[in-house]
């Protein structure tokens, strides 16, 4: 298995047989080395609707004829844009060919605005559990620090938690590095830092205050070495 991340909260998983992306936010990322029209994928997984994470959904799975996995609300709107998908709530596992998908609880809100203008409620957002071929993946999405991911760390074996921590919208590098106690992960990886002004962040700030795991700050399509 392959896990790369591509800038800002963008991850891609590699298996034997699939590409899974999770928050696909590629034009008007500047942070990423992904070209949009380029990328290739068999399953889109999506942790909230805000535009920085559901990005380039929509035309990376229409041409690929991915499925996309997301929340409730934000799979039926996607769906009404002509995109396969399967709708999840919080709590809820599900095993697909590709892997076993499962969403946690997350702290922060989740809409989409149109190019229009139209704002649209698009649900709970989330955090995600993915596994296969053993290995845990815990992306938390946008998220506060909150007491419950000790229960997602005593209840999970995580290979490599993906932990926000441009604060502002976010838990920051202190509340990051907390939750990483908490969650237990073999490695963390920070995301979501350094895209926008307000996210400004200098991860190795993170890494000094993480003793309960193994950090690994990556640049733009930097992989995941696991041991």
């Amino acid at each position: 298995m392959q896990i790369s991340y591509h800038g800002h909260s963008v991850v891609k998983i590699k298996t034997t047989s699939h590409t899974i992306l999770i928050d696909p936010f590629i034009n008007g990322n500047g942070q990423t080395d992904l070209v949009a029209s380029e990328v290739t994928a068999d399953a889109i997984l999506l942790t909230h609707g805000h535009n920085d994470h559901v990005g380039d959904t929509v035309e990376i799975a229409k041409r690929n004829d991915a499925i996309v996995i997301a929340p409730f609300e934000l799979a039926e709107y996607i769906e009404n844009q002509g995109v396969k998908v399967h709708a999840m709530g919080l709590g809820g596992a599900r095993e697909f060919e590709f892997g076993t998908v499962k969403f946690t609880q997350a702290f922060h809100s989740s809409s989409y605005t149109t190019e229009a203008g139209q704002w649209v409620y698009t649900g709970m957002p989330a955090g995600i559990l993915f596994t296969a071929e053993g290995k845990t993946i815990y992306h938390a999405g946008d998220t506060a620090l909150f007491g419950d991911m000790k229960l997602i760390g005593e209840r999970n074996n995580i290979d490599v938690a993906f932990l926000p921590i441009g604060d502002n919208f976010t838990m920051g590098p202190e509340d990051a590095a907390y939750a990483t106690e908490l969650i237990k992960p073999k490695i963390v990886v920070p995301i979501h830092y350094d895209t926008f002004p307000p996210i400004k962040q200098n991860p190795n700030n993170f890494k000094e205050l993480v003793t309960a795991a193994e950090v690994q700050v990556l640049q733009a399509g930097g992989s995941v070495q696991l041991s």
